[in-house]
């Protein structure tokens, strides 16, 4: 059994059962970060603001099964789709595996450790804001780079 490759390693991200696509799922919540598009330009900046549905401590959606209702903007991830998401965290697990990359060694699926996300600071808990806190006017306020989108 130790010999045995894990499944991120032996399937592809469409062979995934609901389980095990959701597991790959860190917990960072970046994704969850409010970005703005330049309509002009078509860059992407990112903004300290995170959803109104994340909980900040534990870096989770609170209605996550809800969370496309509630917030028509909030992506829900295919293997179909990644491809049209090249905003996604360069660590994104579910981004990781689509460009054929491993897994970080922090990535609670690798170390076995649900915490190693915050230990390796690779989650937002502390850094951000909640948009129940913030004027939608004062966005451009919160913008704290625009995301390298590479060659896609």
């Amino acid at each position: 059994m130790s010999g045995q490759q894990p499944f991120w390693k032996t399937k592809s991200l469409s062979e995934m059962n609901r389980a095990e696509w959701e597991s790959l799922c860190d917990g960072c919540a970046q994704c969850c970060l409010v970005k703005l598009e330049d309509e002009e330009s078509g860059v992407i900046y990112e903004t300290d603001v995170a959803c109104k549905l994340l909980d900040l401590g534990a870096c989770r959606c609170t209605r996550y099964a809800e969370r496309s209702r509630l917030v028509p903007n909030c992506v829900t991830l295919t293997p179909g789709n990644l491809s049209e998401l090249p905003w996604m965290p360069p660590t994104c697990a579910y981004r990781l595996l689509y460009e054929g990359k491993d897994l970080p060694d922090w990535h609670p699926l690798v170390s076995g450790d649900p915490e190693s996300v915050a230990k390796a600071g690779a989650w937002i808990a502390r850094d951000a804001v909640s948009e129940l806190d913030v004027d939608e006017e004062d966005l451009e306020d919160h913008v704290v780079g625009a995301l390298e989108l590479g060659d896609e």
